[in-house]
Parts: C-alpha cells; sequence; structure tokens
C-alpha cells in the first residue's frame, strides 16, 4: 500500500515511440516510460539538453499503466524535405536548412494510435527528488505544451492528475475518471469496446506480485527498451515490465 498520483490520457492520436529501423517508426500500444517521462518533463519545464534534471526526474518516479480501451492502429506515409548529405555544412535553423540550396527527400512510415485511453499512476522512489504536489501542479499548468509522444498529439482532454491516499497498485489504475463525452455512458460504451466480456489490461514494473493475488502463468514478461540513457543522442536501455489481462468487474 502506497500513495500514488494517477491521470488519465486521451487524444485522437498517440504515437509511442519503439526502437527505429531503417524509415519505419512504430509504436507501442501503451505509453513508454521514454514518453512518460518527457511528458512530465515538459509540464515542469524541464528542457531536453537539462540532462542532470531529467536525470533527477527519471530516478524519482516508476509508472505503471492501465489500457482502459484499445487503440486502433493508424499508418502515415511520411516525407520530409532535408537539404543534401554534406558533412561540412551545421544547420543552425530549419530555415537555414531549406534556404541552403539543393533538397532531398526522406522517406518513412509513421504509426500512430488512434482513440486510446490509458490510466496511468505514478509513484515516487526512494530517492524522489520531486513531491506528488509539484508533479500534481506541473500536471495542471505545464511549462511546455504536453503530448502523446509526438507534437502533433495534443491530449484531448485534461489530464485531472489526482493524488491517491495509500491503495494497492489495482485500486489506483482502477481510479474513476468521468466519462470523455460527458454523457455518464463509460467510455468503453462510446469507443466501441461493448462487450460482453470486458477486460483491461495493466502494465506495471518492480515486483511480479504487485497487481495482488494473480495467477503468475496469466502474467507476462517483457523487456521493452525504452528507459533512457542519453535524450540527445536518442540512447534507451532495456528494462523489465510485467502485464495481465483481467476481466471488469465494476458496472460502467
Amino acid at each position: 500500500m502506497q500513495p500514488y498520483l494517477v491521470f488519465r490520457l486521451y487524444g485522437a492520436m498517440a504515437s509511442w515511440g519503439q526502437p527505429a529501423v531503417g524509415g519505419d517508426r512504430h509504436t507501442g500500444v501503451i505509453p513508454s516510460r521514454s514518453a512518460l517521462l518527457g511528458l512530465l518533463g515538459a509540464a515542469l519545464g524541464i528542457k531536453r539538453d537539462d540532462q542532470s534534471s531529467l536525470t533527477m526526474l527519471q530516478k524519482s518516479v516508476q509508472f505503471s499503466i492501465k489500457q482502459w480501451v484499445s487503440s486502433s492502429l493508424l499508418r502515415d506515409y511520411h516525407t520530409t524535405q532535408v537539404a543534401a548529405n554534406n558533412n561540412k555544412v551545421h544547420y543552425h535553423t530549419r530555415k537555414q536548412e531549406l534556404d541552403m540550396g539543393k533538397l532531398a527527400t526522406v522517406l518513412s512510415n509513421r504509426d500512430y494510435r488512434c482513440d486510446g485511453i490509458w490510466v496511468v499512476a505514478v509513484s515516487l522512489t526512494n530517492d524522489a527528488m520531486f513531491s506528488f504536489k509539484q508533479l500534481q501542479q506541473a500536471l495542471l499548468t505545464p511549462t511546455y505544451p504536453l503530448c502523446l509522444g509526438r507534437k502533433s498529439c495534443p491530449p484531448a482532454v485534461p489530464l485531472m492528475p489526482t493524488i491517491l491516499e495509500p491503495c494497492s497498485l489495482k485500486q489506483a489504475l482502477d481510479a474513476p475518471f468521468p466519462a470523455i463525452t460527458g454523457s455518464g455512458k463509460s467510455d468503453r460504451y462510446w469507443f466501441g469496446c461493448v462487450s460482453q466480456h470486458r477486460v483491461a489490461t495493466y502494465y506495471w514494473s518492480g515486483d511480479k506480485a504487485a497487481m495482488g493475488d494473480i495467477d503468475d502463468n496469466v502474467v507476462i514478461t517483457t523487456q521493452p527498451w525504452d528507459e533512457p540513457i542519453n535524450r540527445q543522442r536518442w540512447q534507451f536501455t532495456q528494462r523489465t515490465m510485467h502485464q495481465v489481462t483481467l476481466p471488469v468487474l465494476e458496472d460502467e
């Protein structure tokens, strides 16, 4: 049992980056640790080149996620104009790059998740240098615009960060939020998830038994590459993450 800060993420489009190979930019089904650290960093006003503050934030928080409404996949065929390769020239701005003369085109496929809803529970480590109050206030009045993985993917509703009294991890992730439509009907109803068998998928790090009395055979353990080492050089390492899909018992 411990306190948590919980908030909800929803957007028409989100992109939770995975390791990129060639021109393809894939997305995960849930917010990556790197994306959530970036979201909190933007809210707190930490700049990308402030490595010491980013490291401080990284050592302060752990994330757990509930995928409440599964999202659909959208793939965008993407073209970008860039200056022809010249190792002797360093461009200071995008305008300068395009004004230098000969241009080339970079082709890529970029993936997005559409209409997903995720609940995020933040816990503080023993070495935390931020408080729940600081993080909550930052999410309520962010210094920089927040995005769901890419700058082109803003949140579509307020995050509604809430500090919970000590409770279990599952209780934190099951914290209620108002329906996005304001109609009083469940988000799962409006986003096409009503069925006889309602489920939600939970993701967490650390103790495999943190979700309570669950059969180990139904818990999946993976090692995603989303723990930042250096953001300026886009270097990441692996971490251990657990996930389980459970029936939704409450009548929503």
